[in-house]
């Protein structure tokens, strides 16, 4: 028996490179699709690069999405790739819906005139309940997103849904709250405030500047939701799934769970910086994964203080590592 084929859009990213892991474990052949640039950055996926094949495409084209189909004919497709950093969306909200709206758009039509038999899961985000209209958020809960990302995002989601529903793809969307890891860009806060506890404790920086301390997240390790990922797409019949670990904490707990993890305590070294407030904030995203867990049997395994002891420890080899420390 032929070996599955899957391809992931996104596979240089965190998410993508998770579950290039997971699918290589699995026995898939993995496609990835990268866009052309001349600064592509292939540090997450180097330990596996000569086990995936990587192709030439990109969201905005749908020319290369069609070609990529027909040549590689996989039978699942993860759609990860997005233009995904919040603050971003609102410097650049004509991009980000091209990428992140209409670029799930154009694969899922791809998949409609190719084949429709290919399997398809979209990257949904909790960013989606922005202002939050119920807390737990489950499948049902409004959207009321508060950025350009979090619009797009939404986006995303229903066209998924009517595709679906109009031409019987099987189709399904993951909405996931907050995932983090070592392999998270350092712009987002997990891994700002580990990579800079990493630095605080090795004397090669002093302070640490962050935005809104009260915000709230449901945060979780990106490995264990990459499974939840495939096995939506392993179910008898397509839908759409809230995951999440069910926990919010806030920013000051992270920063105190980081910095007391190597002896020091937070308040000595951070300070607030209007300059990273968002112009919309989104206060309190908690998830309700209980239909994750009753289907698809999925729980995660890694806990938030074990995540983020994951990824000072990460940071601080790291900078030993470039430092010679």
């Amino acid at each position: 028996m032929s070996k599955r084929r899957a391809l992931i859009t996104g596979i240089t990213g965190q998410d993508g490179s998770y579950l290039a892991d997971f699918l290589l474990e699995q026995g898939y052949e993995v496609i990835g699709m990268v866009r052309r640039t001349s600064t592509i950055n292939f540090a997450r996926i180097h330990h596996i690069q000569d086990k995936i094949t990587l192709v030439s495409g990109d969201l905005l084209d749908q020319g290369s999405i069609l070609a990529i189909l027909q040549e590689y004919k996989p039978q699942e497709i993860y759609n990860l790739a997005a233009q995904s950093f919040v603050p971003a969306s609102w410097k650049q909200p004509v991009f980000t819906g091209e990428v992140t709206a209409l670029g799930v758009t154009r694969m899922l039509e791809g998949i409609r005139t190719v084949n429709p038999e290919i399997r398809f899961y979209q990257a949904s985000s909790s960013e989606m309940f922005g202002k939050v209209q119920e807390v737990p958020q489950k499948e049902s809960t409004p959207f009321y997103p508060r950025s350009p990302y979090g619009v797009a995002k939404v986006y995303g989601h229903w066209i998924t849904v009517n595709y679906r529903e109009s031409y019987d793809l099987f189709a399904c969307s993951g909405i996931l709250f907050n995932h983090e890891s070592p392999r998270r860009g350092l712009e987002f806060v997990t891994r700002k405030i580990t990579y800079n506890v990493a630095k605080i404790k090795l004397g090669l920086s002093q302070q640490l500047a962050l935005g809104n301390l009260d915000s709230k997240r449901d945060w979780g390790f990106a490995g264990d939701y990459v499974r939840a990922m495939w096995l939506m797409l392993q179910q008898d019949s397509p839908d759409d799934y809230v995951v999440g670990t069910g926990e919010t904490h806030s920013v000051e707990e992270l920063c105190e769970t980081a910095f007391s993890y190597l002896g020091l305590d937070w308040h000595d070294y951070v300070i607030q910086d209007p300059r990273f407030m968002r112009p919309a904030e989104v206060d309190l995203l908690v998830s309700d994964p209980g239909k994750a867990r009753r289907v698809l049997g999925w729980e995660p395994d890694v806990s938030f203080t074990e995540l983020i002891q994951m990824m000072v420890d990460a940071d601080l080899a790291t900078l030993k590592k470039e430092h010679n420390l």
